[in-house]
């Protein structure tokens, strides 16, 4: 009889396994919803507490201060203000980019070379190629005239949380137009951003920049003026998993709703 117990309770305990699978199984089948696929903010467009309490970051190859300010949620003018970076900005990789106010305004700058220095020229070499823009209705808001970056329709919108969404997502396919939702100049055109794939940001005043993520080609280069409605990248999955433009509207470095400054649809 002794020797009979384990083997009974272990044959027990496997039934009861079972049963607790087939019920789980059952209930996720009935269920209808489809697997979680869409993207998780909290892990792609927003810093670590490590990050958030970084006092410094060191520059990398492509990055410029425009795209530095963008992803640590500050403004570009006051980073250049306390690291004592003047126009147009210029930056290097390996330097020190002070985040937070210091008595010691001054900034380390390693040995300068036409080989490691970042792209932020203040006359470009552009090759000429025919402007197309977008003609759209306008809404004008904080002394721009704002209009829709692409034609598709909304599927997400802003959170004030910065966990989530910093912007709006739209559905679009693969290939289709990009348009500038302003006049401004390029201040990014590149990857590196975690999060955002192909990546372009535009410095419209002192105020306001916009970017447009995920595109499949970028049709524009850094310190080229834009005009309004100009096609400046096409749609693409770069850094998500569907084809949409996802579109962001910062003002003094702070994610705001794009939908408070584009036109009604």
């Amino acid at each position: 009889m002794s020797t009979r117990m384990p083997s009974l309770f272990r044959q027990i305990i496997l039934m009861c396994m079972a049963v607790s699978v087939l019920l789980v199984s059952g209930c996720a089948g009935k269920s209808g919803y489809a697997p979680v696929t869409s993207i998780d903010y909290s892990k792609s467009k927003t810093l670590s507490p490590r990050e958030k309490s970084a006092s410094h970051h060191v520059v990398s190859r492509g990055e410029t201060l425009y795209s530095i300010a963008w992803n640590y949620g500050k403004n570009f003018k006051h980073l250049a203000s306390i690291n004592g970076i003047k126009h147009p900005y210029t930056i290097y990789p390996g330097q020190k980019i002070n985040l937070k106010s210091t008595r010691n305004k001054g900034v380390s700058k390693p040995k300068k070379s036409n080989k490691n220095k970042v792209v932020e020229r203040s006359k470009p070499k552009v090759k000429k190629t025919p402007i197309v823009r977008h003609s759209n209705q306008q809404r004008s808001v904080g002394k721009i005239n704002w209009q829709w970056p692409t034609r598709g329709k909304v599927i997400g919108t802003f959170s004030s949380n910065a966990r989530f969404n910093k912007g709006i997502d739209i559905a679009g396919k693969l290939g289709e137009p990009v348009y500038s939702a302003a006049k401004g100049r390029v201040v990014f055109a590149g990857s590196g951003l975690r999060g955002y794939g192909k990546l372009v940001i535009i410095h419209h005043d002192d105020k306001y920049l916009s970017a447009y993520a995920h595109n499949n080609k970028l049709l524009v280069k850094e310190n080229q003026v834009i005009k309004a409605g100009q096609k400046i990248a096409e749609i693409g999955s770069t850094g998500t998993n569907r084809p949409k433009l996802h579109f962001e509207i910062r003002k003094d470095g702070k994610p705001v709703d794009p939908l408070r400054y584009l036109p009604k649809r």
